[in-house]
């Protein structure tokens, strides 16, 4: 095997990433040390390509931050108004009165944002720091010395289809750090292989997923109102799986609307794309929407464990961040919060630490403080909303879950102890002979969508010529296993139409398994629900995937 000769640089931190929590760890080294070397290497086109958010943000973490971010000019402007949270029925809906919640749940001082537009704003502030940030350099592999992670290899592009290299092959450079934050957003493929081949996970309950979809529609003005912020459970999912949807009323006559499916659902028959596009024709929906038009779409997994599924945090050299750690508020829909306050930690610990003639340690500090600081008083009042829906359903877990939060506001613990997870996602998946296929209804092209006309409004694009970035262990078990036990539900719970079974007489089994990279939204639902775990994504070359504009 040839080995690859790479040109080094050396960095006082190398952070991957550019969304929220790298660029706050980012701003944060410099605002302590202006001296400190330190980079920001981005997989998307941009910074801001690849983010997709709700979002309601929660400014706590850019309060501390950049607390004059106003003055700066941070595109923050939409204050939460109004804050509703409605059930509904096939054709109609109840308001859930909001005085039974906890204060935790009010959106009161919260902005609908676009984080694709916060994060451009976010890299300008650390630009002016002297941050060095490089998108479309996805960083592909760490770099090890001994049982320390030294840096990564980022910028490797022109193989051909096979893996070898082409004509035009760039073999990247290795970015050496003496600290490697790792932001990579959700189950990105570094943070896996840390937190797999390190045994991360290990006295931890393993990692929850949803797949959330998202469109921005320009709207009649008459039926805009800025800044209300509604949140629905119930249809169009009822018992197939929990849930749910968020109706952002933003700037400029845009709503934001989207549709979280939780990945432990049973029934490998679901379609959460066709749920989504289900849930648009309810009639409170449809009349809100009727007579605008959609202008983007995107996709993306959300860490939902919370608390109880957070892993270690950090190895010799490395730490993890943001969603690549999990600090997602299941039920408060927001992570964006913690996750600069993640990156502030680390960055913290990390500047001491180099200070002190440190480097390629583990930053315990960075770990104590997430386990003890203002991350770990917001996520363990809610550790149990989420293992109580998947016990409990979700009425059960309104009310338990509901319960515990009063609790753990008023008196500092928790009512229900720290309920489990239980099983994966993927191990979550039941045999398709145990359950009835679901009838969708057939898109009408005015309010819901193909998967593939949606995909075009996401601006994906992949070189067609380089190797396909999800990797099959096994290529043979999507036909062999898949499909025969499970109705190969990749077909389904991939948001962008990438996986195809394709009847074809050719072959001895009749058909084939298709993988159309070209569309992938790098939104890892495969990686995290195939019941198979066969699947595992990896990063493609620098720059591809979607290009959100302002998602």
């Amino acid at each position: 095997m040839t080995t690859i000769e790479r040109e080094s640089m050396e960095f006082d931190v190398v952070i991957v990433g550019a969304g929220p929590a790298g660029l706050s760890a980012a701003i944060r080294l410099k605002q302590i040390d202006p001296d400190l070397n330190v980079v920001v290497l981005e997989k998307g086109s941009e910074v801001g390509a690849h983010i997709l958010s709700g979002a309601v943000l929660d400014p706590c973490g850019l309060n501390a931050l950049l607390p004059d971010w106003k003055e700066r000019g941070a595109p923050i402007r939409t204050e939460v108004k109004s804050d509703s949270f409605v059930m509904l029925g096939p054709a109609g809906s109840i308001r859930i009165p909001n005085w039974p919640m906890p204060k935790l749940m009010s959106n009161h001082g919260n902005y609908i944002v676009s984080m694709g537009n916060v994060c451009r704003w976010l890299a300008e502030q650390a630009e002016e720091l002297g941050v060095e940030i490089f998108p479309g350099m996805a960083a592909s592999e760490l770099v090890m010395d001994g049982d320390r992670v030294a840096g990564v290899v980022a910028g490797e592009m022109g193989k051909e289809a096979d893996g070898t290299p082409g004509p035009n092959y760039e073999p990247g450079m290795e970015l050496r750090g003496k600290y490697v934050f790792i932001a990579e957003g959700v189950r990105g493929s570094l943070a896996r292989q840390l937190i797999e081949g390190r045994g991360l996970s290990q006295g931890h309950e393993p990692q929850k997923f949803g797949i959330g979809m998202k469109e921005i529609w320009d709207i009649d003005p008459a039926k805009h109102k800025e800044g209300t912020v509604i949140h629905t459970m119930g249809w169009p999912l009822g018992k197939n799986a929990g849930g749910g949807s968020f109706i952002y009323h933003a700037e400029n006559n845009q709503v934001l609307i989207g549709f979280v499916v939780h990945l432990n659902y049973e029934n490998p028959h679901l379609y959460p794309y066709m749920e989504f596009q289900r849930f648009k024709h309810h009639p409170m929906v449809a009349e809100l929407l009727e007579g605008g038009k959609r202008v983007a779409y995107g996709a993306r997994a959300i860490s939902e464990g919370g608390w109880q599924s957070i892993p270690k945090l950090t190895v010799p050299g490395a730490v993890l961040l943001g969603c690549s750690a999990g600090l997602v508020n299941v039920p408060r829909i927001k992570g964006n919060h913690n996750a600069m306050l993640s990156g502030i930690a680390a960055a913290e610990a990390a500047a001491a630490a180099i200070a002190a003639g440190r480097e390629g340690d583990e930053l315990v500090e960075y770990e104590a403080d997430v386990r003890s600081g203002p991350i770990a008083s917001d996520l363990k009042r809610v550790r149990n909303v989420k293992p109580a829906w998947s016990r409990t359903g979700m009425i059960g877990s309104l009310m338990l879950g509901g319960i515990d939060m009063w609790g753990a506001s008023l008196f500092g613990g928790n009512i229900l102890g720290n309920w489990k997870h239980g099983k994966t996602d993927a191990a979550a998946t039941g045999k398709a002979a145990k359950f009835k296929p679901i009838d969708y209804p057939r898109p009408d092209g005015k309010l819901s969508f193909d998967r593939l006309t949606n995909v075009a409004f996401s601006f994906t694009n992949h070189e067609e010529s380089q190797p396909c970035h999800l990797k099959l262990k096994d290529p043979s078990i999507p036909i062999r296993v898949n499909l025969p036990e499970y109705a190969e539900p990749a077909q389904r719970y991939c948001p962008a139409g990438v996986y195809e079974v394709v009847e074809d007489a050719s072959v001895p089994e009749g058909a084939r398994f298709v993988i159309n990279f070209q569309n992938c939204v790098h939104c890892k639902t495969c990686d995290i629900k195939d019941p198979t775990q066969n699947i595992v994504w990896t990063t493609p070359q620098g720059g591809d995937g979607p290009n959100y504009p302002n998602m």
